[in-house]
């Protein structure tokens, strides 16, 4: 078909077109720009209707709701900063996903190493303390995590209490044969560095003579630690004098 020039439409058509094209262009620059708001994440439905909804793939659809959970931030033309997010839904939701798949890891590395990172102090306290208790429900699997935690609140939050808190934890209830020394002698540093130094050394002549530390390279690590330890002591009682 052969296309007429524009010189043949009627001008009343032509201005209705330009007045048309006028307004859209108005309408479109007088819209408020997108704003991220913090609120906008929803309250997770109950445990009983992600059952229903996740049609017996209850893994797969955890997985499925920690990733549209870790994508929140990121919407359409607009970016949620982290630590905008209502941190109360956000331990609501990563706690139903759990529940969806308890031998889950990925909630627990979101909650330590990505939501716990944001420097806001009350939000790092409040993820925190959902790995906390979460450890507390399978700490020979979970450890990692609170190890973590005891990190963030060591060197992030500068907590020493707290740190030390998740560190007794890890000591006493991070008992497997898969749960490494390291990680159940961290109190031993943490109670050094609030110098709290008897108690660490009692923490250690115990590891010793309890016959709980059978590796030689472990005992030989200990034992250097305890003098390391009575050295400084001796060191500050000299000071003081």
């Amino acid at each position: 078909m052969k296309e007429r020039p524009i010189n043949v439409v009627p001008a009343p058509a032509l201005a209705l077109l330009a007045i048309g094209l006028l307004a859209q262009i108005t309408w479109h620059g007088m819209r408020p720009v997108p704003q991220a708001r913090a609120e906008a994440l929803p309250a997770p439905p109950s445990l009983a209707t992600l059952q229903v909804s996740s049609a017996g793939d209850r893994v797969g659809f955890s997985k499925a709701l920690m990733l549209w959970l870790q994508a929140f931030d990121n919407q359409p033309g607009i970016s949620i900063p982290f630590r905008d997010l209502d941190y109360g839904r956000v331990v609501r939701w990563l706690d139903r996903i759990l529940s969806l798949d308890e031998r889950a890891d990925y909630p627990l590395l979101a909650a330590a190493r990505l939501y716990g990172e944001v420097p806001v102090p009350d939000k790092q306290r409040q993820m925190l303390e959902f790995v906390y208790q979460q450890f507390l429900k399978d700490p020979n699997h979970r450890w990692p995590w609170l190890a973590h935690a005891v990190y963030v609140a060591k060197h992030r939050i500068r907590d020493l209490p707290l740190a030390l808190k998740y560190a007794d934890a890890l000591a006493n209830h991070a008992t497997g044969p898969n749960v490494p020394t390291w990680a159940k002698q961290m109190n031993i540093f943490v109670l050094e560095d609030m110098g709290e130094i008897e108690a660490a050394k009692v923490l250690i002549g115990g590891l010793l003579e309890g016959g709980k530390i059978t590796d030689p390279a472990e005992q030989r690590f200990l034992m250097d630690r305890l003098e390391q330890l009575e050295e400084s002591a001796k060191r500050h009682q000299d000071g003081t004098k």
